[in-house]
């Protein structure tokens, strides 16, 4: 039997680090399997469905490398949901309900005062069809709930072991809302149906979901698939929604950080693994397996972030950023010399650009007058040749032998006329990036 699973989106936003960590464990999985990983967008909401979210969402996908094998529409399945809400009606499954959201309220709140589960009381289900056709007449139409039955549910979830429930716990779900629109609830399982997926794999806060839907799949008379529940993703600070800056790929995105970093962090957060640097998605799909991922939420920290995109760039070679780094119309030439000299103190690739400008380029700093003596002297101790590897420390010593300064009050004022940075590439480095008449002329200035 072939693995089938899918990643249902709805485009009603930019996907954030919550989601597309479903996406990319769902990914992986097929992958490890051999199987065939589907992309479905849940577009049934109309009112917020947009159609440059579902563009983002393949735009986001593709950056990240996922590749997905169909592509489906729920609202291109909109004959099939009414075959199966007829015959969910006609197996008496599925029942018309007339309360208005007041009438709900009301309900609900009077439950909670007696002390019972705020839990829908099927009052509808004993309408007769006189009442029915009076509620019609008045202008009210019909929404459906799916009928419940009380029994024991349950499934071996492969992140959260055996999970049960006894009885029931839920009020009957609406599948068919009073606009005749199906709700996800009802067109997700007749989708997972007809495309045949054998896993689904999704956050936890869909268990609920879950344990109704097993049953609408038994009503239904398929096969129920397996499920796997994936911890939650929590922010250190802030709430992740994609709804909300600052966690959205795109944002993320914009902020310079490469893909696999994104692929390493959310492939491996929640596992009871540290985060191993991949170069690529391959060798994570060689690693996974689901006895890695803990039961317990999941910690988001954009430092973590910022760490793992560090050392990437440490270990990806030059052949695979040259495309993009070409792409910052950098004005001159970046070879693979200069980048590898420059990468141990880039967070982002971006910011090669920033010392392209200032290694290659011309660059002024306005030395302090109480070092332009001082400054001086050491551009007429220049060596001849300051590509050799040994440069700074011939040169260093026979600025030491000319001058009485030492420490801080020797180096920054090198520093900040090379440079006008504080902090960046050893002056060693710099030294051998900067063309010799450049550095003489910085240092006199």
């Amino acid at each position: 039997m072939t693995i089938k699973v899918r990643f249902a989106p709805s485009p009603t936003g930019f996907l954030h680090v919550g989601n597309i960590r479903a996406a990319l464990i769902n990914y992986l999985y097929a992958k490890k399997n051999n199987g065939e990983f589907f992309l479905r967008f849940d577009n049934t909401d109309i009112e917020r469905t947009k159609e440059e979210y579902a563009k983002a969402i393949i735009e986001d996908l593709k950056w990240l490398n996922i590749d997905y094998d169909r592509i489906y529409k729920q609202s291109d399945n909109l004959d099939r949901y009414e075959e199966c809400k007829n015959k969910l009606i006609a197996a008496n499954r599925l029942y018309e309900c007339y309360e208005t959201q007041g009438d709900l309220n009301i309900q609900r709140k009077s439950q909670i005062a007696s002390g019972q589960k705020p839990i829908y009381n099927r009052a509808s289900l004993n309408l007769t069809k006189e009442q029915k056709q009076k509620f019609r007449d008045s202008g009210l139409k019909p929404y459906y709930r799916f009928l419940l039955e009380d029994k024991k549910t349950s499934w071996d979830d492969k992140i959260k072991g055996k999970i049960i429930y006894e009885g029931r716990h839920f009020s009957d779900p609406v599948l068919i809302r009073e606009n005749g629109s199906p709700t996800y609830t009802f067109c997700s399982v007749v989708d997972d149906i007809d495309h045949n997926i054998t896993d689904i794999i999704r956050g936890e806060d869909h268990i609920t979901n879950t344990a109704i839907q097993i049953q609408i799949f038994e009503s239904l008379e398929a096969k129920v698939p397996n499920f796997a529940h994936l911890a939650l993703v929590q922010a250190v600070s802030g709430k992740i929604s994609k709804r909300i800056g600052g966690f959205d790929i795109r944002s993320l995105r914009q902020q310079g950080f490469e893909n696999m970093t994104l692929n390493n962090f959310l492939t491996q957060i929640g596992t009871s693994k540290a985060v191993e640097i991949h170069k690529n998605l391959d060798e994570i799909i060689n690693d996974f397996s689901f006895n890695k991922f803990s039961k317990s939420a999941t910690k988001y920290d954009i430092n973590e972030l910022n760490i793992i995109n560090q050392k990437l760039l440490q270990i990806i070679d030059f052949s695979e950023v040259k495309e993009k780094i070409l792409s910052y119309d950098i004005s001159q030439n970046i070879s693979e010399d200069f980048f590898n000299k420059i990468r141990p103190n880039l967070n982002f690739l971006h910011e090669i650009k920033d010392w392209a400008e200032i290694c290659l380029s011309e660059f002024y700093h306005p030395n302090k007058n109480e070092d332009k003596e001082f400054l001086k002297i050491v551009a007429n101790l220049t060596p001849e040749d300051t590509k050799s590897p040994d440069c700074w420390q011939n040169w260093l010593q026979k600025v030491k032998e000319k001058t009485d300064r030492k420490g801080k009050n020797l180096f920054m004022p090198i520093r900040l006329a090379l440079s006008g940075k504080e902090h960046g590439p050893e002056i060693a480095t710099l030294v051998n990036l900067i063309d010799r008449d450049k550095i003489i002329k910085r240092l006199q200035n």
